[in-house]
């Protein structure tokens, strides 16, 4: 039996930099938390000892970017200064510069084994570094404007980025080229990040929304348009179940990416959020912005079975109506309210309480289900139908979504298994092809 989500809280915040934080990370254990500033620094903060702070100067122009290694031992920042550092997160703050971009640098990223550094730069391109030796591997040319994000995939083999020229690629670190390129006429994204299994991307678009894409069936999965500015950053909870992100509008949100809904929404900064990330254990996030406030919030929800999930949603379907749908203030009441007031987000209102989402279900929709997505629009705008119907129908376009949603990924995890029967056939091809030659 599934246990209720319980609402995220705000630990405390941390204020030590003069300017906008551009960028948090936390280290493995999550027992330290890096963050950078336009103000030139960055700030370590040891979260278990008294929560004592550190300050590493180096750069000499805003720093953009910043992320601990996987084993927490090196700290990488990017700044306007057309560098990237290299820093050993201690008391001393020691660092190494790595030269190459052109222009400011937007962003840098670990991949997951430590090895390899990936930056995005003004300059256009996308540089790759080797860690160990500190120096430039390769370059990546396509984009045509600003490079605003990239980062590696789960497992290294590939690389997301995002460009004002509209458009998020998808790279082949091994041979080096662009294997994909989605594009978004609305706008660019401002951020874009691999979920855990590596399947999907999210991006956080200049045009207020959040796209999920599928990038091995190069389908658009979800679209969210939630916030009433900017999207500047997204980050997957460990799970893959949930999404948080960052706004100019002043905002956290959480979204359910199995249900398909905005399920939170987090107000604490003054002003644009610009930074937002998941500890590796999910347990908390933080988020920095145009305040110059480091806000450390704890998740307090489960990353739920997704068979569980299944079933509390069922269950509750006959019984209430989605519960937490709520705006979030730090030390105030939760705002609570029996019925849900519109399944529609209303961008013109001021702090409404309920803000669900507005999804594009999964692109393997078929054509009754698609059917069932303009059911949804009807419900909204219901005329002549009764509270009640309306009600009942809402219910039954929700769990069509969840039993949408269920078939993607069973589809997804039909094509990881056809996959490993392939490597398998053609590994005892290989084996019995060595055994008769051995003979």
């Amino acid at each position: 039996m599934a246990s209720a989500l319980e609402d995220p809280v705000l630990i405390r915040p941390f204020r030590g930099h003069r300017a906008a934080v551009t960028g948090v990370a936390f280290n493995a254990d999550a027992a330290g938390l890096a963050t950078s500033s336009l103000d030139r620094f960055l700030m370590v903060w040891k979260l278990k000892t008294q929560c004592r702070a550190y300050k590493f100067a180096g750069h000499m122009e805003a720093v953009t970017s910043v992320q601990f290694s996987p084993d927490g031992q090196l700290l990488a920042s990017a700044s306007q200064d057309r560098t990237v550092r290299l820093w050993i997160p201690c008391i001393h703050g020691e660092s190494s510069v790595l030269k190459g971009h052109t222009a400011p640098v937007r962003s840098v990223s670990f991949s997951h084994d430590g090895h390899f550094l990936v930056s995005s730069s003004n300059d256009k391109s996308i540089k790759i570094w080797s860690v160990h030796r500190q120096r430039l591997l390769f370059s990546l040319f396509q984009h045509t404007h600003w490079v605003r994000y990239a980062e590696f995939s789960p497992d290294g083999r590939l690389i997301a980025s995002c460009s004002e020229d509209k458009s998020v690629k998808i790279w082949d670190t091994r041979n080096k080229t662009c294997i994909d390129s989605f594009l978004d006429y609305e706008g660019f994204a401002n951020f874009v990040d691999f979920n855990p299994s590596g399947t999907c991307i999210a991006s956080a678009g200049s045009n207020h929304t959040v796209k999920l894409w599928d990038i091995r069936m190069n389908k658009l999965l979800q679209h969210y348009k939630v916030h009433r500015a900017g999207v500047n950053c997204v980050s997957f909870h460990p799970s893959g179940n949930y999404l948080i992100t960052a706004s100019t509008d002043g905002t956290l949100k959480i979204l359910d990416l199995l249900e398909g809904r905005l399920i939170y929404t987090l107000h604490g900064h003054k002003g644009p959020v610009f930074s937002v990330a998941f500890s590796k254990d999910g347990e908390k996030f933080a988020s920095g912005g145009a305040d110059a406030q480091v806000l450390l919030w704890k998740t307090n929800f489960d990353s739920f079975d997704y068979k569980e999930v299944l079933k509390h949603h069922i269950r509750r379907t006959h019984i209430d109506d989605p519960p937490h749908l709520l705006d979030i203030y730090p030390r105030s009441p939760h705002l609570h309210d029996e019925k849900l007031q519109s399944v529609e987000d209303d961008v013109s209102s001021e702090d409404l309480q309920y803000t669900p989402a507005s999804v594009l279900a999964p692109s393997s929709k078929r054509k009754s289900e698609n059917e069932s997505e303009s059911a949804v629009h009807n419900v909204d705008k219901p005329t002549g139908i009764s509270p009640s119907l309306g009600n009942a129908l809402e219910h039954i376009v929700e769990q069509l979504d969840v039993l949408t949603l269920t078939i993607s990924i069973l589809e997804q995890r039909l094509t990881l298994t056809e996959d490993k029967l392939k490597d398998c056939l053609e590994n005892q091809k290989k084996m019995l092809l060595q055994g008769s030659q051995e003979e």
